[in-house]
């Protein structure tokens, strides 16, 4: 046998050996599902879900969180622990060796004929699941649970497929991502509903009835971030085009089902980017993020329009195959005067829109998503690009049906002499926001980008009205127990 021949019989042993191996290790029932032959020997791990026996046989349906759909398992009387088994209950975790199959049974074309079953843990009789359909308002009260169950299941993998998307959206698009700080010394938004960050002791801020910033660890005022906005404008500055994706928090204290203290923030930054592009860009975004959850999580969106909304299915139509129209602030607001519908609050022009106003010209009048441009600049943040018409700023915020506000953003104000007009205008310390204004001292450009609500993302492509149900441990008002 030549050197050549000896080389080959070694590499077929090695490979021989690495398929027998990897057929030994567990298989994520996703991938079983999918499998295109019948396989003599395979290992799942997985928790059951429901459970039936009979005379010689216990039916176990064994999920593993992999995808929505569950493999049904048969334990026969001959395995050795088959009195064990059959004490299994809903919720208990197993190790099961055996053959796929193909499956007589309607609805599913492989299952599993159990050679072996590992019992590695057995739920007790008050596991919280046991009934198929629970509130959803129950199940946050049990958030470290509810991802075994289907719905927050689908909700959980559609939330971790959309976050791949966005990361491979702007890689491909040639972006870099930038970590923000979450700690932060000044409020981009303006609102003041931040969370204080301190290391001082409140007995001693007790004992002096007063916080000395000056004594804390940062030597002045402190809080957590409610956008990496401004950060993101500096590094748009010398990279390009930038994105920030990541936890803000707002202290607000709303129960709404709109709002929670911690949510993420999709935010990108494009230097040499006007309003027109930035709308262009936000448009793109959607309609990707959309197709790519539409693509890869077919079986959990069905889940969704089956039993959460069931015209889900038309929604994701519209956001991926619609133009999205483009009004100005102005041109909404006589939409809305001329309605005839009574609002709840009253629709006046230089007054902010309320959600039902935004619903209603996404839902009702234009049908599809809408860009609204142009608000009045004392409705809208310091940082936005003030028009000619000395009036108005050129921002923008994407309405969406049933959410509302989906994005919101502008063009940004680079213009030095302009920016300090604005910042006195709203008595904003210039001091504060030296490092800001370098930034328009500095090699200034045109700019713009915006913050898209990922959780509100995520409840416009999955139909879920409450915010709470996309987050996996949500934080409200006097709610923090995980």
């Amino acid at each position: 046998m030549g050197v050549g021949e000896v080389a080959e019989k070694q590499e077929a042993l090695v490979a021989d050996h690495n398929n027998e191996r990897c057929m030994m290790e567990r298989v994520k029932i996703n991938r079983l599902l999918g499998s295109e032959t019948a396989l003599e020997q395979v290992i799942i791990k997985g928790w059951v879900r429901t459970k039936r026996d009979s005379k010689t046989f216990s039916f176990m349906e064994i999920n593993d969180g992999s995808c929505l759909k569950s493999i049904q398992v048969i334990a026969g009387e001959e395995l050795a622990n088959y009195n064990e088994i059959e004490k299994v209950t809903t919720g208990s975790a197993l190790c099961v060796t055996g053959r796929l199959v193909e499956s007589p049974g309607k609805g599913q074309r492989w299952e599993i004929q159990a050679d072996g079953v590992e019992i590695i843990s057995v739920a007790p009789e008050n596991y919280p699941l046991q009934k198929k359909r629970h509130t959803d308002e129950y199940l946050r009260t049990i958030a470290h649970l509810r991802p075994r169950t289907n719905k927050f299941g689908a909700a959980f993998r559609i939330r971790s497929e959309a976050i791949y998307a966005i990361h491979k959206f702007y890689r491909d698009k040639g972006f870099r991502c930038l970590s923000a700080p979450v700690i932060t010394g000044s409020d981009c938004e303006g609102a003041g509903e931040m969370f204080r960050v301190t290391s001082l002791d409140p007995a001693d801020v007790a004992k002096q009835g007063r916080m000395n910033f000056k004594e804390d660890f940062f030597g002045t005022q402190a809080n957590l971030t409610v956008s990496g906005q401004l950060s993101a404008e500096m590094f748009a500055m010398a990279l390009g085009d930038v994105y920030t994706f990541g936890p803000t928090f707002r202290a607000e204290d709303s129960n709404t089902s709109r709002h929670v203290a911690e949510f993420w923030m999709l935010e990108p930054e494009m230097a040499f980017c006007d309003l027109d592009a930035n709308m262009d860009h936000a448009e793109e975004l959607v309609k990707t993020l959309t197709r790519h959850v539409m693509e890869h999580c077919a079986d959990d969106l069905a889940l969704f329009t089956q039993f959460v909304d069931k015209k889900l299915g038309g929604v994701l139509d519209t956001l991926v195959n619609e133009d999205y129209a483009r009004v100005t602030y102005d041109e909404g607001i006589e939409i809305l005067l001329k309605s005839g519908k009574k609002f709840e609050f009253p629709v006046e022009n230089g007054t902010d829109l309320q959600s039902e106003h935004e619903r209603f010209l996404a839902e009702e009048h234009f049908k599809k998503p809408v860009f609204l441009t142009n608000y009045p600049k004392e409705i809208k943040p310091f940082y936005m690009r003030q028009n000619d018409d000395g009036r108005t700023v050129a921002a923008v915020d994407l309405l969406v049906p049933r959410i509302g506000e989906l994005i919101g953003g502008s063009q940004r104000e680079e213009r030095l002499d302009v920016l300090e007009a604005r910042m006195d205008e709203m008595g904003l310390p210039k001091e504060d926001y030296w490092w800001y204004l370098d930034s328009r001292r500095f090699g200034t450009v045109p700019h713009a980008g915006f913050g898209m609500g990922f959780e509100r993302f995520l409840m416009l492509v999955t139909g879920i009205t409450n915010i709470r149900d996309v987050v996996p441990f949500p934080r409200t008002p006097g709610k923090i127990d995980f």
